[in-house]
């Protein structure tokens, strides 16, 4: 019996993310604590490389923006999209920045890198100094290397960490025979935005 992977190819057909740029990688600081206060004017402890999640959330606006009884994902994601571009929109170019890489941080450090705990990772923050390059990274890749490092092969570690929505698509792809969310969007792509799950 063979062994079945997500691969390349599946990030790319599920996220839209792509594979095939400039590699993510670079230097890993002991602390980012100098380089978050400048790229991100937000507090981060002295020796550490998180950044607390509720300040980064209330520093967008988006701690109290939750879910409105009988909202759909969909309808969720296109008013906070709305209310983020309005907010942009109304900014100078500086602010507008600085909200782009708290959002980008956000983004890849609580949800596409997830790790286990509440704060949210630096790690990235140096290739967000230059906005105008971020488009230009094999994010997909360093999503897919994530995702394999989060499925430890350790006997004594019992929980994953990781982007679970790709994971779910993947298996509804690959593992019919385990069931699926319900098919809402034929036809969308990226992939994942196709199915709403039970």
């Amino acid at each position: 019996m063979g062994h079945m992977i997500p691969s390349l190819e599946d990030v790319s057909r599920i996220t839209g993310f792509r594979v095939y740029r400039r590699v993510v990688s670079g230097y890993t600081y002991p602390c980012y604590h100098d380089l978050a206060e400048r790229l991100l004017d937000l507090p981060v402890e002295r020796r550490s490389s998180l950044v607390p999640r509720v300040a980064l959330q209330e520093s967008l606006g988006l701690y109290e923006a939750g879910k409105n009884a009988g909202e759909s994902e969909d309808e969720y994601l296109q008013r906070l999209a709305r209310v983020s571009r309005r907010e942009l929109a109304s900014e100078p170019g500086p602010q507008a920045d600085l909200d782009l890489r708290r959002f980008l941080v956000l983004f890849l450090g609580r949800l596409l890198f997830a790790t286990r705990g509440d704060a949210v990772y630096c790690r990235f923050l140096p290739l967000l100094e230059d906005l105008g390059e971020v488009g230009g990274y094999a994010w997909g890749a360093a999503f897919l290397a994530h995702q394999f490092d989060g499925l430890s092969a350790s006997e004594r570690q019992t929980s994953t960490s990781g982007f679970y929505p790709f994971l779910q698509v993947w298996a509804y792809l690959h593992l019919p025979v385990l069931g699926r969310g319900d098919l809402s969007r034929p036809g969308l792509v990226p992939i994942a935005r196709r199915w709403d799950s039970r």
